[in-house]
């Protein structure tokens, strides 16, 4: 029988402009206004997807690579996904929404309260997508970042502390009885007197306790120390990876091996992996998209050095494109994961730096390391990852607007769903019971 799968869409462009740099952007949607995430959403949930998760960075980084975050808009401007999730809550009924944040933005206390009045609000829907950036520190009265590992363990508080407040009403604290003339009972309730490392506060919360259980917590974290904050405290894992089956089995392994360490049930948590896929019409039109990849041209090369730029701070178009890449122009501050993907196993300083940026515009076909191809051919890889390697599901990856949303699901859902592996209707009860419907 057919392995059923969890789908989610991943908006990794944030609250941001939908659109920007691409053809679509002349439907004449109004990136700051409501309307074009409520309209793509709607058809997200009518698509039998479970969750949306929105991306979101607070930081433009450093004063002197803020044009490179902001000329081509990869890195900002954006919004805070927390005030956009109300809107998206309001135009669905079942869906699962999930805002990124950030520890060092929110103190316990009011993260708490604003999370379960969110929790409330929406059905019991509401998600949060846990993340440790280091760099926004400044931003919030941080004199100096953290550590990448300390930056995890003020994360674990953080989250450990808000989960304190949303149990300190025990059980039995809320009566809401009018005949007895009461509506709860004080001594039922925890004072919670939290003195840590990172955060000192008091309780209990002044907000009632969830009936469908905590908002689901998602992390994305791929070093040791990220999979472990993910075993000890995630239900969803937003997974990178190469999407072949050993590659799959190995990542869960991981994830596994981390949840019981942490003395939880591995089936707790639904891996999901990301997935940017390119769908078109026929075999012929991807060999034909994937051929065309290996030898980009001159426009094609700047506009990946433009990305790579936001990405990493260090601005690549003024650098010699047919020289070797001197490591040393990258500061302190850039993330070694993202020079290692730019590099790509090659040696920079016999590697002309044209070479890096023309890898990052190769494609390869569905099946065979990429991700262009037909709805079929996807539709094949969802298949076998969840039969040979007991895959949970799949994030794809966009930006959230109408046409995005239709470019890639329209044939794609009615043959997962005729496979019996896209859901069809929702048991209802919030995001938490979607997760564990199958």
């Amino acid at each position: 029988m057919t392995k059923q799968q969890h789908f989610g869409w991943f908006l990794a462009r944030g609250f941001g402009p939908q659109g920007w740099g691409h053809p679509y952007l002349d439907w004449n949607y109004r990136w700051t206004e409501p309307a074009v995430y409520q309209q793509a959403v709607r058809e997200l949930e009518q698509a039998g997807f479970d969750l949306l998760i929105i991306e979101d960075a607070p930081s433009l980084g450093n004063a002197s690579t803020i044009d490179l975050r902001i000329r081509q808009a990869f890195g900002g401007p954006k919004h805070d996904p927390l005030l956009l999730a109300p809107y998206l809550f309001g135009a669905t009924s079942q869906i699962g929404i999930v805002p990124t944040v950030n520890p060092a933005a929110y103190l316990p206390y009011t993260a708490a309260r604003q999370f379960a009045s969110l929790q409330h609000l929406s059905g019991h829907r509401l998600g949060l997508n846990v993340v440790t950036d280091t760099g926004s520190a400044r931003h919030f009265g941080a004199a100096d970042p953290l550590s990448h590992d300390a930056a995890y363990d003020r994360a674990e508080e953080w989250l450990g502390g808000i989960r304190d407040l949303w149990h300190s009403w025990g059980d039995g604290g809320l009566i809401a009885d009018p005949a007895a003339g009461r509506y709860a009972d004080g001594s039922k309730l925890n004072a919670v007197q939290h003195r840590g490392e990172y955060f000192s506060f008091d309780g209990p919360l002044n907000a009632i306790p969830f009936t469908a259980g905590d908002p689901v917590i998602v992390s994305p974290g791929g070093s040791g120390r990220g999979l472990g904050f993910a075993g000890a405290n995630s239900d969803v894992q937003l997974a990178l990876a190469p999407l072949d089956a050993a590659s799959v089995r190995d990542y869960r392994a991981k994830i596994h091996a981390a949840a019981v360490e942490k003395g939880r049930d591995p089936r707790d948590i639904n891996i999901l992996f990301a997935i940017q896929p390119v769908i078109v019409a026929s075999a012929e039109e991807a060999d034909r998209l994937v051929a065309a990849s290996a030898n980009p041209d001159a426009a094609a090369i700047l506009n990946i050095a433009e990305r790579q730029s936001s990405d990493l701070e260090t601005d690549l178009t003024a650098l010699d494109f047919d020289a070797p890449l001197d490591l040393s122009v990258f500061g302190d501050h850039v993330s070694q994961g993202s020079i290692k993907r730019l590099l790509g196993g090659y040696d920079p300083a016999t590697t002309p730096l044209r070479v890096l940026l023309g890898k990052q515009a190769k494609l390869g076909r569905i099946g065979q390391g990429g991700f262009v191809g037909t709805a079929e051919e996807l539709a094949d890889l969802i298949e076998d990852l969840g039969e040979s390697a007991d895959n949970d599901g799949m994030l794809l990856w966009g930006d959230l607007h109408p046409v995005t949303v239709h470019r890639m699901l329209d044939e794609l859902v009615p043959i997962l769903r005729r496979r019996g592996i896209l859901r069809s209707e929702f048991g209802g009860g919030g995001l938490r019971a979607n997760l564990r419907d199958f």
